[in-house]
């Protein structure tokens, strides 16, 4: 499979095509079905604060870091990795650039499972049986059983490949140039019909009416920390590779910050959609895929017009889906280009296909184990390694060139302590308190 030609280079055309691929990396079920239980769970208000502080933190630290790693060596984490070691004399680069990419593919197998449920139940809101014939339990309890969704996640699946497979300024860039402003704007349009359903109210006070006492809680600040982490896609993966992908004459301090804000955005969004809804009909949120895929079809099946607001909730969360699983699978796609010197379009069939093998076997009753163990023992992990990597390995100033590259506006004397000290202080914490609590994100 290896390619006799040179790759071309494939970039983002500019800055916002690099931010908006970003925002599409970030924003996914991490945001959708999480964020507003969490939200909730620990306080509502109360866990918005340290939540939104640690967006700040971890955005100007560690999105950044990720960032400019990626642009600095020219490559995503196995060839950035090894090139960093490299500096220090050490050829263990290769080695621990493989953790975040078998990470990211990792939870690219899980997540394309999800996807195929998405897909189906988009079908089912266009033909109008998710209102009408079927029970939402009784085909989602089949759908995620053993093999149960076969054909939903390889279609699914498929359209991501394709989407892929036109490369990077004229697939993904365009892609998320098209998905994350819908995405956006349908679920602004949910918000707006949710905020007029009889009994919503409760669900505006669960989301934002502070329980001050929960901010004494240590476990909030815990899973407010777990949830901006991993709601920011930190892994040493993909943040990496699409820095690599970015130009030399762009602000990335800016472009972090504008990833930061829309990635909350969609989580508020997600929210105010979600929680009012079920509250109107006398239900429950709960953690999980069951919340969109039970809990949220039950009320849909209630509210006048019900088949269109389907049609638009999940047309929206599949866009979320999309742009998130074509950056998980782009660092071994990008890791077989460059390193291997194979074609994109061979890159994409193997990965595509070892995606696929492994994950109709992960169907089922494996599915959470296995996105659990990849979710708390390698994602973080590689993000820890490549702040290490980044903010310590590769020498003193190296971190703060790569980031003041394309910036006019000169780097404070913070970003020293915050970046090499702080950053890293909290992926250790996430990583050790993660396996504590067993997954805090």
């Amino acid at each position: 499979m290896k390619s006799n030609h040179t790759i071309s280079e494939d970039k983002f055309n500019n800055k916002w095509g690099f931010v908006i691929s970003c925002i599409g990396s970030s924003v996914g079920m991490a945001n959708i079905w999480m964020f507003p239980y969490r939200a909730g769970e620990f306080g509502g208000a109360a866990f918005l604060i340290p939540y939104i502080i640690f967006i700040i933190l971890i955005g100007f630290t560690g999105v950044i870091g990720e960032m400019a790693f990626g642009r600095a060596m020219q490559s995503g984490p196995l060839g950035a990795f090894k090139k960093a070691f490299e500096i220090r004399h050490s050829r263990i680069g290769t080695f621990i650039g493989l953790i975040p990419v078998i990470g990211s593919l990792g939870i690219a197998i899980g997540y394309s499972v999800i996807i195929g449920w998405i897909l189906k139940f988009l079908a089912d809101s266009i033909t109008g049986s998710i209102i009408s014939t079927e029970d939402p339990a009784a085909v989602f309890t089949d759908l995620s059983g053993n093999f149960g969704s076969i054909p939903w996640h390889l279609l699914g699946l498929l359209l991501v490949l394709i989407c892929m497979s036109f490369g990077i300024s004229s697939g993904i860039e365009k892609v998320n140039k098209v998905m994350m402003p819908a995405f956006f704007i349908l679920f602004l349009v949910l918000a707006v019909r949710v905020f007029f359903l009889d009994g919503s109210a409760p669900g505006y006070s669960y989301l934002f009416k502070p329980d001050w006492p929960a901010m004494a809680n240590p476990q909030t600040w815990v899973y407010a920390m777990g949830q901006a982490f991993f709601s920011l896609s930190l892994a040493g993966s993909g943040t990496v590779v699409y820095g690599s992908y970015l130009k030399s004459d762009v602000d990335i301090v800016s472009s972090a910050k504008y990833v930061a804000f829309f990635d909350t955005l969609a989580a508020l969004l997600a929210g105010l959609v979600i929680i009012p809804a079920v509250f109107a009909y006398g239900m429950k949120p709960n953690s999980g895929p069951g919340l969109l895929f039970i809990t949220i079809p039950a009320v849909i099946r209630s509210i006048p017009l019900g088949r269109v607001f389907a049609v638009i909730f999940f047309l929206a969360v599949l866009f979320a889906g999309v742009t998130s699983l074509m950056n998980l699978l782009e660092s071994p796609v990008e890791a077989l280009q460059k390193r291997l010197g194979w074609s994109r379009i061979s890159a994409i069939a193997l990965v595509g296909i070892v995606t696929a093998a492994v994950g109709v076997f992960v169907e089922g009753g494996l599915l959470n184990p296995w996105m659990d163990s990849i979710s708390i023992y390698v994602i973080p992990l590689g993000a820890l390694l490549a702040g290490i990597t980044m903010f310590w390995v590769c020498g003193k100033n190296f971190a703060r060139n790569a980031v003041q590259l394309g910036r006019i506006r000169t780097l404070g004397k913070w970003f020293e302590p915050m970046t090499k000290y702080v950053f890293c202080g909290v992926a250790v914490l996430v990583y050790i308190l993660g396996i504590f609590f067993g997954g805090i994100g």
